[in-house]
C-alpha cells in the first residue's frame, strides 16, 4: 500500500541539512505520535490543557514558567505582545494597533533576521541599535525611552561582529525594567541552552518544538518569568488576541509535552558519539577521492544552528559546491553550502541513509 507521499506524488528527501522547516523539521518519536493520537480522541478545556501543559514543561526544564505556541515565530509575536500589554485585557484586544502602548522592540543591527518580521505582526516597531560591525552599550542606553517595550536578542548572532554579550545588555535593561526576549529557536543541543539565557538575564526565551526537541513541527515554547508567561498565555489562542490566528491544538500540545519529556532524558554524550561516528564514516569514505578536499568541522556562519553538532565539509575541485548540490537531486539529498564547501549535517540522517549519501557523492565525483 502506498504511503501518503507516494499517494500524493511527492518524493521523500534524505535530510543531510538538519532540522529546517522547509523540509519538515524533524521526525517525531513513536511515543510523541501516540500522545497526539490519544489527544485527538477526546474533548478537553483547551484553556486548562494549554496552561497545565505549560506547567508540566516548566517543571521538566526546571524553569519558572512556560507557554506552548504554534512554532518559534509565533513565540516571537506572542512574546512581544506579552511585553507590550503585560496581560492588560484592553491592550490585548487593541493589538496590533499600539496607540498609547509602549511598542518599540530594540535590537542590535547585527541581529536583524528574516524571522523578526514576527515582532511587527504583534504591532511592535523594530528600532535598530548600532551598525552591522559595531555597537556600544552607551548606544543601548540612549535608545531606551518611554516607548521601549522589550529588547530582542538573537542567540544565533551572539558571536557575530557587532554583537554584545547578553549579560552586558542585561545590566542596562535591568536598570530601566526592560525585559529581554531571546530567540533561541535552533540552539539545542546543548541542553543547558534552555536555561543559559535565562541565567544571563533574559526574561523570556523562545525555542522551537519541532527541531531537536523533535515535537510537532508546528510547536514552539516560550520559557521564562511567570508574570510575562501569564501575559503570553493571555495573548495566545484560544483567547481573542493576536495569538488567535496562531492556534495551538490539543494534539500539538500533547505532542510537545511528550517530546520534552523524552528530550530531557536523552543521553547527549551518546548522541554526540553517534553524530561523530557518522561524520567520521563519511570523511573516511570520501577522502580517498582524487581532487576532493574533505574535512570535519563546525559551522561558522551565523544562523546555521545548532553549531555544536560536527559537520562534514567537502570542496570539489572539478566543480563548485553549488553544482554538486544541484546534482544530488536523484536520489533527493538535501545539504547545506558554506562559502565554497558542501556541508553535510548528521543530525537527521538515519544509519542506512549515510551509505546512500556516500554512494551518491562518490558516483557524482568520480
Amino acid at each position: 500500500m502506498a504511503d501518503i507521499y507516494d499517494w500524493i506524488g511527492i518524493t521523500k528527501i534524505i535530510n543531510a541539512c538538519g532540522t529546517i522547516t522547509r523540509i519538515g523539521g524533524s521526525k517525531m518519536a513513536a511515543e510523541v505520535l501516540a500522545a497526539m493520537n490519544e489527544a485527538a480522541g477526546a474533548f478537553v478545556d483547551i484553556h486548562k490543557f494549554h496552561a497545565k501543559s505549560g506547567e508540566r514543561i516548566a517543571e521538566l526544564f526546571g524553569v519558572e514558567a512556560a507557554c506552548i505556541t504554534s512554532g518559534a515565530s509565533a513565540g516571537i509575536a506572542i512574546s512581544a505582545a506579552s511585553c507590550m500589554t503585560r496581560g492588560d485585557a484592553e491592550k490585548i484586544i487593541q493589538l496590533p494597533e499600539t496607540t498609547g502602548i509602549p511598542d518599540e522592540a530594540l535590537m542590535l543591527k547585527s541581529h536583524r533576521i528574516l524571522y523578526d518580521q514576527a515582532l511587527r505582526v504583534s504591532g511592535a516597531k523594530v528600532r535598530e541599535i548600532g551598525e552591522i560591525s559595531k555597537v556600544s552599550i552607551l548606544q543601548i542606553e540612549e535608545a531606551i525611552s518611554d516607548h521601549t517595550a522589550l529588547f530582542f536578542y538573537v542567540a544565533a548572532a551572539e558571536q557575530v561582529e557587532g554583537s554584545l554579550p547578553l549579560a552586558d545588555i542585561f545590566r542596562v535593561t535591568r536598570r530601566n525594567q526592560i525585559p529581554i526576549v531571546v530567540d533561541a529557536a535552533g540552539e539545542l543541543p546543548p541542553i543547558n541552552n534552555v536555561t543559559k539565557y535565562l541565567e544571563q538575564g533574559a526574561y523570556l526565551v523562545i525555542i522551537s518544538g519541532g527541531k531537536e526537541i523533535r515535537g510537532p513541527q508546528s510547536s514552539g515554547l516560550i520559557l521564562g518569568k511567570r508574570d510575562l508567561i501569564e501575559a503570553c498565555i493571555a495573548n495566545s489562542s484560544p483567547n481573542f488576541s493576536i495569538g488567535r490566528s496562531m492556534k495551538t491544538d490539543k494534539e500539538t500540545i500533547a505532542g510537545i509535552v511528550k517530546a520534552v519529556e523524552l528530550f530531557v532524558k536523552k543521553d547527549y554524550v551518546q548522541e554526540m558519539r553517534r553524530w561523530e561516528a557518522r561524520v567520521s564514516n563519511i570523511v573516511e569514505s570520501l577522502s580517498p577521492i582524487r581532487g576532493t578536499h574533505v574535512r570535519r568541522g563546525f559551522p561558522k556562519a551565523p544562523g546555521v544552528q545548532p553549531a555544536d553538532i560536527p559537520r562534514v565539509f567537502l570542496r570539489p575541485t572539478g566543480s563548485s559546491a553549488q553544482e554538486l548540490r544541484l546534482m544530488m537531486l536523484e536520489p533527493v539529498i538535501y545539504t547545506n553550502i558554506q562559502e565554497d564547501e558542501l556541508v553535510i549535517n548528521p543530525q537527521c540522517l538515519e544509519d542506512d541513509e549515510v551509505a546512500h549519501v556516500i554512494e551518491a557523492i562518490i558516483a557524482l565525483l568520480e
